[in-house]
């Protein structure tokens, strides 16, 4: 399904013995896979459909080609904004592209290959994994365009802290993925060729997990991020209590209890 020009969203499932695996694409390779309106209805529609699959078991978010992952929100577009009410259509958008992978019900591991700036980087911050090239580079340029970074920028001081985010937001300026990574604004760095068998170790991890165990965690994250520690807790106690009411605890605890006594015959 293509917008109205050559940009679209690139989306496959891919089966696995644990489920499925969605890849999703930005493409726009005139514009760094910049997104424009038209792609992020796409977006919100394609990733829409995938939250609606009980068998998928992750998501892998990333950029077509290899120069970036997502080169921000497109500048063409948000240059012709003519009011306030048009200005805030379009970033209500960006931000609807956002809660669609943070309310998506499995795991999103972003596949930063390139340029992640400006809107890129708040997709990235809603993800819940990170993994970038050593040849990406990153940066909120909003300030330097006579606009504030929004929306989920506000995410970036839970990943890097107040006053990182701040030199982030304030300055504007580009940063490479080493700086990233030290930042902990990315989890891990990996090599252009061999970024996909970084991907993979998380994919495997993710697994050898039980499935509602883990849907269930990604949605208590999400409530801890809005919650208060008395009410966190409280959603942990409620979840924990709510895995039990299908057999998939019992059922995996009693395979541990079975590795584990032939471990310790095999000693």
């Amino acid at each position: 399904m293509s917008t109205t020009d050559a940009s679209q969203i690139e989306s496959r499932l891919e089966v696995r013995a644990g489920g499925l695996i969605a890849h999703v694409a930005i493409s726009n390779p005139a514009r760094l896979n910049s997104m424009n309106s038209g792609l992020m209805a796409q977006f919100i529609e394609t990733i829409g459909a995938l939250a609606t699959n009980s068998d998928l078991r992750a998501l892998v978010l990333t950029g077509a080609g290899e120069k970036a992952f997502i080169g921000g929100a497109d500048i063409k577009e948000m240059a012709v904004l003519a009011s306030p009410d048009q200005a805030r259509t379009f970033i209500a958008r960006v931000h609807d592209c956002c809660v669609a992978l943070r309310d998506l019900p499995v795991p999103v591991i972003a596949r930063i290959n390139g340029a992640c700036f400006g809107a890129g980087l708040e997709m990235a911050a809603a993800c819940d994994l990170r993994v970038a090239s050593t040849t990406a580079l990153f940066g909120m340029q909003e300030v330097r365009l006579g606009i504030p970074s929004v929306i989920e920028a506000a995410l970036l001081p839970t990943l890097v802290g107040w006053g990182r985010a701040r030199e982030i937001l304030l300055l504007g300026e580009t940063f490479d993925a080493q700086r990233a990574l030290d930042w902990r604004l990315v989890e891990r760095l990996a090599g252009p060729d061999v970024l996909d068998a970084s991907v993979e170790t998380w994919l495997e991890s993710l697994l050898a997990c039980s499935p509602g165990a883990v849907r269930a965690q990604k949605a208590l994250i999400r409530k801890w991020e809005d919650l208060p520690l008395t009410a966190a807790i409280s959603a942990g106690i409620d979840s924990f209590a709510a895995a039990f009411e299908t057999p998939e605890p019992r059922e995996a605890m009693r395979e541990f209890l079975e590795r584990e006594a032939i471990r310790k015959a095999l000693r």
